[in-house]
């Protein structure tokens, strides 16, 4: 399954235990396919860099320079069409994600952004909770 992941979600995933951690080790271990574009990459490495999140890293033994490796070992690379911003989309970084989604011609948009998650569907690309997207690859929710 060919997903594209929201930037919360992965950097929630990367850093906390919980339903996101879980789909991030799926995503890593090649249950599920990560879809991203340069642009969606560039504001993951900038976001999991954020001063805030350093401490965090630290307790779990890891640097952000780890994670942005794993990710980008894992993930197949695309670049989304140039596409119209929705009426619904309040936030223009989220055109990133549905131009990438389109590009990969994903499976799904996992994201925990209730702007994306309105919406339900891009294009035909269903928008997924963290949650439904475990659940269609068949891995228990907390």
């Amino acid at each position: 399954m060919k997903l594209v992941v929201d930037i919360n979600v992965l950097v929630s995933g990367s850093l906390w235990r919980g339903n996101p951690s879980r789909l991030v080790d799926a995503l890593l271990d090649g249950s599920a396919t990560l879809c991203a574009s340069a642009l969606v990459m560039a504001e993951f490495e900038e976001v999991i860099h954020r001063e805030q999140f350093q401490k965090r890293l630290k307790q779990r033994g890891q640097s952000a320079r780890e994670i942005i490796s794993r990710f980008r070992t894992a993930a197949l690379i695309v670049e989304g069409p140039a596409i119209p911003a929705p009426s619904a989309l309040r936030d223009p970084d989220d055109i990133q994600v549905l131009a990438c989604a389109t590009g990969a011609c994903a499976d799904a948009i996992v994201t925990g952004d209730n702007d994306l998650l309105s919406m339900a569907a891009f294009e035909g690309i269903p928008i997924l909770t963290v949650r439904q997207a475990l659940e269609k690859l068949g891995i228990s929710a907390a």
